[in-house]
């Protein structure tokens, strides 16, 4: 199930939202050249997420190749600047595209309830909980980890903890049949974060790259445990207050 849209009208502009999609976007043109292949290596290896050379874990001079010509030369003291700014890397179009898909459709109502400056905090906090549980499951490997995709799968969970019934309009692929239907939001992203559990058991200490899974269900579940510190509780009452009124009220939990 692909997400094209949710029936959850915002009161304000999602400044905060636009923002991070812009500078996700900044990053992907002047940082990683739209995907070239010099640029993106590049890139994957100064600001990638490495668990083992930010840890210390492998042996300076440790290669990792990314492609048939291009190779990460490592030193086993990365940086811990990575664990932010792997947060604003893509490692291909169809990545970018997605993650900041989601962002958008999600994002604003997340941002709604808090307001643009704690929603930045509860983004980077959920990111930053995201690489850790990644990090935690392959400590020694030494595969770029970027992605936006921990830090929005935060904002994730906090839309399914606050608008569980809201309707999300998603794309659904049967086959060669394509439809789309509108789900409730706490089974759309109760069944994509089912998915990431699943898919990431299977790479528990492999080694090998591809979706970071465990980001994934790690920023998931920061997302469910910092809304509530993050939520404002005037925003959430005025949000409420015309769904009351147009009996709409769609059973928010906070």
């Amino acid at each position: 199930m692909f997400p094209l849209s949710d029936d959850n009208p915002t009161s304000r502009t999602p400044f905060a939202t636009i923002v991070l999609i812009g500078l996700n976007v900044l990053v992907w043109v002047f940082v990683q050249g739209l995907g070239a292949p010099g640029p993106l290596a590049e890139s994957l290896c100064h600001y990638g997420l490495i668990p083992g050379d930010l840890l210390g874990t492998i042996a300076p001079g440790t290669r990792q190749p990314l492609s048939d010509t291009l190779v990460c030369v490592l030193d086993g003291n990365g940086s811990g600047t990575s664990v932010v700014t792997s947060m604003f890397l893509h490692g291909g179009w169809f990545h970018i595209i997605g993650n900041l898909w989601f962002l958008w459709v999600f994002g604003d109502n997340v941002e709604d309830v808090m307001g643009p400056v704690r929603f930045v905090i509860f983004y980077l906090l959920c990111g930053l909980c995201a690489a850790g549980a990644q990090v935690i499951t392959d400590m020694n490997s030494t595969l770029p980890m970027v992605g936006a995709s921990g830090a929005i799968g935060g904002v994730m969970g906090a839309y399914a903890l606050l608008f569980p019934r809201a309707r999300v309009n998603t794309l659904v692929f049967l086959g060669f049949y394509i439809t789309t239907i509108g789900v409730p939001a706490v089974f759309m992203l109760g069944y994509w974060f089912l998915l990431q559990i699943l898919g990431g058991l299977p790479a528990l200490g492999s080694g090998k790259g591809g979706v970071a899974f465990w980001a994934h269900v790690g920023g998931f579940v920061a997302g469910l445990a910092l809304i509530g510190a993050f939520t404002r509780s005037d925003y959430l009452r005025a949000y409420r207050t015309p769904l009351r009124k147009r009996g709409r009220d769609d059973g928010r939990w906070f």
